[in-house]
């Protein structure tokens, strides 16, 4: 992190959007709830940044409730059918129709962003938000990439159970094939993302139990992971950083050394009304 060259917050005034899995989750509605999505806007916030959120999406003009997620989402797939014929493309149509509003807002939101954050744990699949992130990389916005460790302690209680009972024990071992169930304990991202995203971008948690007395937040599952295996990268430290006037840097490969990462554009704001352009 380069040292403070601006003496005030780069972040203020700046927007954000917040990316990851919303269909495959455990529970849509306690993620809406109180998901990390709910955490990282009140820091953000609390930081003078503009936060978009694809559970609260912001309103549109003259459209209400345009491509708002809710449990109702989920209904869409009701009318999802593989079948030949006129039926089938017709039902397939009206799937594409009505979550294509959602697709129209959320990238719309990763246009007027500055940046975005993008929760990418290797054990959810997720389509949009890759998707989120080829965009904002294209858009030469930097995409701040969080990749947690994935356990499963409760899985290696019950295999510690069935030890002395081979048929149980065959039973989770086909599980693990079925689902399939694989720890990442070191958090590592799939390698694919490393020349999209950049290698400085990555972190491998949020940091939440930091900031926990700050902002009251409950010790929850989640923080109590993090007090269990601190991560070496947390995100919100990295933001706080930007908060002090640091400018991010990114790695240049060319002149083995650390340079600032122009992909943070972050504008002073317009004109003002009436001002002509030079």
């Amino acid at each position: 992190m380069a040292k403070n060259t601006l003496g005030r917050n780069l972040l203020h005034g700046a927007r954000a959007y917040l990316s990851g899995p919303m269909d495959w989750v455990a529970s849509r509605a306690d993620e809406k709830k109180s998901g990390w999505r709910v955490r990282v806007s009140e820091f953000l916030a609390h930081h003078g940044v503009t936060v978009f959120d694809p559970w609260h999406k912001p309103a549109v003009r003259g459209l209400h409730g345009y491509g708002e997620e809710d449990e109702r989402s989920l209904e869409i797939r009701d009318n999802w059918t593989f079948a030949w014929g006129a039926h089938g493309a017709a039902a397939r149509a009206k799937c594409a129709a009505a979550f294509g509003e959602t697709v129209h807002i959320d990238l719309r939101m990763v246009d007027i962003s500055d940046f975005i954050i993008a929760f990418c744990p290797t054990n959810i699949y997720s389509v949009g938000t890759p998707h989120e992130i080829v965009v904002a990389t294209l858009q030469h916005k930097p995409v701040l990439f969080v990749s947690p460790p994935v356990r499963f302690p409760t899985l290696h209680q019950l295999e510690d159970r069935a030890r002395q009972d081979p048929e149980l024990a065959a039973m989770i071992q086909q599980l693990k094939l079925e689902v399939p169930i694989r720890e990442n304990t070191r958090g590592i991202p799939s390698l694919w993302y490393l020349p999209i995203v950049g290698s400085e971008n990555f972190f491998d948690g949020f940091g939440f139990a930091q900031y926990r007395e700050l902002f009251h937040w409950e010790v929850d599952a989640s923080i109590r992971r993090e007090l269990d295996h601190p991560p070496q990268r947390p995100l919100l430290a990295f933001l706080e950083k930007l908060t002090q006037g640091h400018y991010p840097q990114r790695w240049s490969a060319r002149d083995n050394a650390f340079k600032d990462d122009d992909d943070w554009l972050l504008l002073e704001g317009a004109l003002q009304q009436g001002q002509a352009a030079e």
